[in-house]
């Protein structure tokens, strides 16, 4: 099989429990480390599958490689490679096939509880799952793009996931690793301090029960992940 390839957005938002799936299943992958300068493939047909991980820049900067890429979902999209996207991943395939990325409501840090839509899609991706805790760290959020179907939703974000066929984007993350978690609190504590609320939790609520949550997090990870790899291409 052809890897899948995963696009790193920033040095300490890689894959996590992702890689760890993968591994299990004896998928190959490929890091591609956009943060380090590697260069965006022109070609997807190269990989069974796309994954695009978070990052703390917005869809909308004038980067580069955020052009490149959204032109590789579009790409793979037609060639009916799966393209799978968390939080940022999620906005590049939003806007990619047409949707929005705007300013949310509020920012939205920490654990927080996703709610599974009603519909044959939801099912399809979750399962018997209505409501679980979902790991949070944004600030924009996307609309849902033509065709695709909204999929899970939160109290401070509307639109949490969408599907569209084999392809998947969340605003939420489920590739959480107790490692990860605490790497994103070094980097942004102060910040998070400052702002803490209703909606953005400081680094100690998110260490409450830390290996527990991370622990009932991955089964969510793995059955949305288990969904996803069946459409890979040999």
């Amino acid at each position: 099989m052809k890897p899948v390839a995963i696009f790193r957005h920033s040095r300490t938002e890689g894959p996590g429990y992702f890689a760890t799936f993968l591994d299990a299943h004896r998928i190959p992958w490929t890091l591609i480390k956009v943060d380090a300068g590697e260069q965006v493939p022109a070609d997807p047909r190269g990989f069974s599958g796309l994954t695009f991980m978070g990052g703390p820049m917005s869809v909308n900067d004038d980067l580069p490689w955020i052009y490149e890429v959204l032109g590789l979902v579009n790409e793979a999209v037609d060639a009916d490679i799966p393209v799978l996207g968390h939080c940022l991943g999620g906005q590049l395939i939003a806007k990619a096939l047409g949707g929005k990325v705007t300013r949310n409501a509020v920012r939205e840090i920490g654990w927080g509880t996703v709610t599974v839509e009603d519909n044959p899609q939801a099912r399809e991706w979750f399962g018997a799952t209505r409501e679980f805790s979902g790991f949070h760290w944004h600030g924009e959020t996307f609309t849902i793009p033509a065709k695709a179907t909204r999929i899970a939703a939160s109290p401070y974000c509307g639109n949490q996931a969408f599907a569209l066929g084999k392809h998947l984007g969340m605003q939420c993350h489920v590739e959480m690793t107790p490692e990860l978690i605490r790497s994103w609190c070094e980097d942004w504590e102060k910040e998070l301090v400052a702002k803490a609320g209703p909606s953005v939790q400081t680094p100690q609520q998110m260490f409450e029960r830390l290996e527990e949550r991370v622990r009932a997090l991955n089964e969510i990870a793995a059955g949305v992940y288990q969904r996803w790899i069946k459409g890979l291409k040999p």
